[in-house]
């Protein structure tokens, strides 16, 4: 039976829902600019953005071309001409303002916090995930908050691990696990780095590679992963 003390959570699409805020920002966003929001042109923008996410994951970019490039290789695809960094600093503050969680989530958090050190490890960006941890009411029940960005290291690499590792005060390999809905990031990037996972998995997706330690479908499923170590 596994006694765990850390609990590292991802933030996007394990606590609060990125596709709820991307609903709501990329509307907003283009309203603003007068500009359409066809169905076309938000595949597109989906498609270079995952692209641009996964080459950001593999440090074969760096978080500020990613920024400066998403809206405008999308608006350039179309033939329009705007300034990108600009709509991505504004597109990211709509997506700060949304209030969504996975479902389960605030309830478990809550009941985890005075059990449990709760941590934050996101590959997002650093002012948008501080936003929306605020906002939503998070940010109270948390340790401390780990985003690459500040870290200057990407999950799934070693030295994101050992950057947080490092600053997690009497932190042990052996008590702590990772939770999180990306295969890549948390599940590839948590066994690498010598603790235990636990895949939110809601599309029961099988894993290519590392089998996780745990894997859930829905969050509430992790208490009693904690109180008996025992797979759901």
């Amino acid at each position: 039976m596994k006694d765990y003390k850390f609990l590292l959570f991802d933030l996007d699409d394990t606590l609060l829902d990125f596709k709820a805020a991307e609903q709501l920002a990329l509307p907003k966003l283009f309203e603003a600019h007068k500009l359409p929001l066809t169905p076309q042109i938000e595949t597109v923008y989906r498609e270079i953005n995952t692209g641009l996410w996964q080459s950001l994951e593999e440090g074969l970019i760096t978080r500020e071309q990613l920024m400066q490039t998403r809206f405008g290789k999308t608006f350039e695809y179309f033939g329009y001409a705007v300034d990108g960094q600009a709509l991505d600093a504004e597109y990211r503050g709509y997506l700060a303002e949304s209030k969504v969680f996975v479902e389960g989530a605030l309830q478990l958090i809550q009941t985890l916090a005075p059990q449990y050190e709760l941590y934050i490890t996101s590959n997002g960006l650093a002012d948008t995930q501080m936003k929306r941890l605020q906002v939503t009411g998070l940010a109270s029940y948390f340790k401390q908050v780990f985003v690459s960005e500040n870290t200057g290291h990407q999950k799934p690499m070693k030295s994101f691990f050992d950057y947080v590792f490092d600053r997690i005060p009497n932190f042990d390999l052996n008590k702590a696990i990772i939770i999180g809905d990306s295969y890549s990031a948390d599940i590839i990037g948590g066994a690498r780095a010598g603790i235990d996972t636990c895949w939110l998995n809601p599309l029961k997706i099988a894993p290519s590679t590392i089998r996780p330690t745990y894997e859930i479908s829905k969050l509430h499923q992790l208490l009693p992963i904690l109180k008996n170590g025992k797979s759901v």
